[in-house]
């Protein structure tokens, strides 16, 4: 700043002048930044072909769905193969089956069925999907389809496993993604919102289409006529099955993955499971008496206490446990009584889900006279507050 001053005491001499400084504040350039903004233009010719490709296949096949970009969750824009990386599943799960790499792997796609899923927010069709990391997935313990593949992908290629993300749809579910995992002679496809593996060939698969895979790497969109599983052929390096976004030799993009190095979890309270099972049983209960306003609501202890020892064992049975103790408990109460029931298993998101479970089995509503009732519960804890709920319900009639 320049000063010009004058002697008051005499007016006739000339003024002077000089320079003062003043610190009014500063601005940091971060060097990250300034690396960043050589890569805006490689990754704006990204995004550019990412739209020339989407609207390319949408003119091919305007009824399969291509996503090559969606917003982060501070609403950048960002290609979707920077969501996939290696990251580690919770060690408890790692150390349950030390030596069937298959059962862990099972239990890992369990483990993320039972994170609860959320519709997505906005119009399928409108362009802009927002997902979030797999780090922020779990610590809300929350999250949509995409990003329960994600997550499951992910943990798979924790494992070494080849795993890509697909986009298709489902005859049960609409819009759909699944894990494609490639075994030594087959391909699986993992729903991670069952946690069911079917093989490529199983007519029972629910997925419909397959109409786009991306990994790490780039995003392939599916261009051969028939596009049901059973029919695809998963060899992407073929052109003439796949279209890809990005060329072999391309170097537009090395944009980093958004994914953290690792996920750090963190246990689930006891206690706190504990006070919610016995809160979802005392309300089950009224509600059971609520339902049957004209007739009384009698409770069987054997039967219960049969049925409270066989739930911990359903979790991690893995379709081939032994209930050699309980099943000979279960024969001695059918010599008395005919007994209705089956158990039902689903993720916990509130306590109004599984009452509307419950109600929907119909049990409750038995006409025979001096009908009984028998209700456990149990809650396997997971990491992060990720629980597994099990209700049992059986009505019992005495044989005549």
């Amino acid at each position: 700043m320049i000063i010009e001053k004058q002697d008051p005491y005499c007016k006739s001499c000339s003024s002077y002048s000089h320079i003062r400084k003043n610190w009014l504040g500063s601005i940091v350039f971060p060097f990250s930044a300034l690396l960043q903004q050589s890569e805006f233009s490689d990754q704006t010719d990204v995004f550019k072909r990412a739209q020339i490709f989407k609207k390319s296949c949408q003119a091919m096949f305007p009824n399969r769905r291509v996503t090559a970009t969606v917003f982060n969750g501070e609403g950048i824009q960002i290609l979707v193969t920077r969501y996939i990386k290696a990251l580690n599943p919770p060690q408890q799960l790692l150390d349950i089956f030390l030596h069937d790499s298959n059962a862990t792997l099972d239990l890992i796609a369990r483990f993320v069925s039972l994170i609860p899923v959320v519709p997505d927010v906005l119009d399928e069709n409108d362009g802009f999907d927002i997902w979030m990391t797999s780090e922020r997935c779990i610590s809300l313990a929350i999250g949509n389809k995409e990003e329960h593949a994600i997550l499951l992908c992910n943990f798979f290629l924790y494992f070494g496993k080849k795993a890509l993300v697909v986009l298709g749809t489902s005859m049960l579910e609409g819009q759909v993604a699944y894990v494609l995992t490639q075994e030594t002679d087959e391909f699986l496809l993992w729903n991670p919102l069952t946690g069911q593996c079917h093989k490529q060939f199983d007519p029972f698969c629910p997925l419909q289409s397959v109409d786009c895979l991306f990994d790490d790497g780039n995003v392939w969109f599916n261009i051969q006529q028939n596009n049901t599983p059973m029919a695809v052929h998963f060899d992407y390096s073929k052109e003439s099955f796949w279209k890809q976004l990005l060329p072999k030799d391309f170097q537009g993009t090395n944009a980093q993955s958004i994914q953290p190095e690792e996920i750090i979890y963190c246990e689930t309270n006891k206690s706190m499971i504990e006070d919610l099972k016995n809160r979802i049983e005392r309300t089950l209960k009224c509600k059971m008496m609520e339902w049957r306003p004209k007739q009384p609501t009698h409770w069987n202890r054997q039967c219960t206490y049969i049925l409270q020892k066989i739930l911990p064992k359903l979790e991690l049975g893995t379709g081939s446990f032994v209930l050699s103790e309980e099943e000979g408990e279960f024969e001695r109460l059918l010599q008395f009584y005919w007994v209705t029931g089956f158990p039902m298993q689903m993720p916990y998101t509130d306590v109004q889900s599984i009452i509307d479970a419950v109600y929907q089995t119909g049990i409750h509503s038995s006409e025979f006279p001096q009908t009984e009732f028998a209700l456990a519960v149990y809650i396997h804890p997971y990491p992060n507050n990720v629980l597994s709920v099990w209700v049992y319900l059986a009505s019992l009639a005495r044989h005549e």
